[in-house]
């Protein structure tokens, strides 16, 4: 491989991309159910996504290393910028780039999924996506980076579940309703719960570079009590999402909350922060595991 091109995909961290389609498939999984569903929609959400969480993955990168918090002290991964393998100035210009391909993908899915008759609607969206560019750009990147001041879990909660989930299923049916608001909250929960992992295993770093996430106010315990708190609940919601008659009916579809379930059993046994990090990639693959689990469910048998 090209060792430019490795350099890039290095920093656009290939292992993040599943968890940022999670919410898509869910979202879909859902109007899976309507014989109007699009797979064109479908594929165009997933680059969408996939495209946003790479401008966070580059802005990341870029703003953790021009403000030194990724350092020798840091637990996790090298990122490019901190190896010298990528300048700040090339990653200002993939973020540019990233992002406007971004805005082409999330214009094109619009066009497809609305057309020219849902001005208003289309707006929205169109607001929507530019505030995911945004959010994916703002969190570390700027003298007011949100997380920097503990509020990466709420930008992370809405964008990963509510407007992940939901925006895919309205793209797809034109409608709201309860499942999608449930399936939004179980996968933004989880999704949370990866950063909070994230943050639990930096908590030493970010305090000491001044990056003060929820996890660096609340401490180390806290922050596992609010790590219980996170999986619990969204185990719960997915068991709203599936409805009660479905699960009555199928109690085996219970099956889908085990992993998060034997992660809690992992996390509580953890002592040091570093031990967090194989946590962090496993709960973001089980998220993903699990959305894929529903739209089997939804797909082929609802």
């Amino acid at each position: 491989m090209n060792s430019k091109l490795s350099v890039w995909l290095a920093a656009a961290r290939l292992r993040t991309l599943p968890l940022s389609v999670a919410g898509i498939i869910s979202g879909n999984a859902i109007a899976s159910r309507d014989e109007s569903f699009s797979l064109t929609i479908f594929s165009l959400s997933i680059l969408t996504a996939i495209a946003f969480q790479i401008i966070s993955n580059f802005a990341n990168d870029y703003g953790d290393g021009i403000k030194g918090t990724d350092n020798a002290d840091r637990v996790g991964p090298e990122r490019t910028l901190q190896q010298g393998l990528l300048s700040a100035k090339a990653l200002k210009k993939g973020i540019v780039i990233a992002s406007l391909i971004s805005i082409l993908l999330a214009l094109s899915l619009i066009y497809v999924a609305l057309g020219g008759k849902q001005f208003l609607v289309s707006l929205f969206f169109i607001v929507l996506a530019l505030s995911a560019v945004w959010a994916a750009i703002k969190y570390t990147v700027g003298r007011n980076a949100y997380g920097y001041s503990g509020l990466g879990d709420l930008f992370v909660f809405i964008f990963f579940g509510w407007v992940s989930v939901m925006g895919a299923y309205y793209l797809q049916t034109q409608s709201l309703d309860l499942t999608a608001l449930f399936l939004g909250t179980a996968i933004g929960l989880l999704s949370v719960g990866v950063l909070n992992l994230n943050n639990m295993r930096d908590i030493a770093n970010d305090k000491n570079s001044q990056k003060n996430t929820l996890v660096v106010y609340m401490g180390s315990q806290w922050a596992k009590k609010y790590h219980y708190t996170l999986m619990t609940l969204g185990a719960l919601f997915l068991f709203f999402g599936m409805g009660t008659a479905w699960v009555k009916e199928n109690p085996l579809s219970l099956l889908i909350v085990l992993p998060i379930f034997f992660h809690l059993y992992r996390v509580v046994k953890i002592r040091e922060a570093k031990a967090y990090d194989p946590l962090l990639k496993q709960l973001a693959l089980s998220t993903f595991i699990i959305s894929f689990a529903l739209f089997v469910i939804y797909y082929r048998f609802q």
